[in-house]
């Protein structure tokens, strides 16, 4: 087995998780915890949950960027950039960087706190608005994984270019 073919399976593994945390944030714990009566109770029960996650998609996000960019460069694709035939390409870089300043830039710095402010001010619609945007990201993500894949098993989008 080759280091690309590990850097492949470490990638795959990675968006695996990450994108399947996204998945099960969206569609189970926020509408689960939005059935909670109490709104200090909801805070509580999504902020545990989401900093536990959170460590995790900082993990696998870092791992998917480096595997990625390592896949990149050991195999000499950079042209792929320059190409509208694989703007799937573009398009995992894109979901990459956007998860990415989320959850090192942000959250950190200020997403956390303006969700716990808000979210005790107004929790039902500081929990729509939250979900609202994980539906979006998780959308963005299934269909970026679907076009990755197709175009990693050489299906061409655009031919002749």
């Amino acid at each position: 087995m080759d280091d690309v073919a590990i850097a492949r399976g470490l990638h795959v593994l990675g968006v695996v998780v990450w994108i399947g945390g996204v998945s099960m944030v969206t569609t189970v714990i926020l509408p689960a915890v939005r059935r909670f009566k109490n709104p200090q109770e909801r805070v509580a029960f999504f902020e545990a949950v989401e900093n536990r996650f959170a460590w995790q998609a900082r993990f696998t996000t870092l791992l998917t960027g480096l595997s990625g960019f390592y896949m990149m460069y050991a195999q000499g694709l950079w042209e792929r950039y320059t190409s509208a035939a694989y703007f799937w390409v573009h398009m995992m870089t894109a979901v990459w960087l956007i998860f990415t300043i989320v959850l090192f830039v942000l959250e950190p710095l200020f997403l956390h706190k303006w969700f716990h402010r808000r979210a005790t001010a107004d929790p039902e619609g500081t929990f729509r608005i939250v979900q609202t945007l994980h539906w979006a990201l998780l959308t963005v993500s299934l269909v970026t994984v679907f076009a990755s894949l197709l175009g990693a098993h050489g299906v061409e989008f655009f031919r002749g270019q």
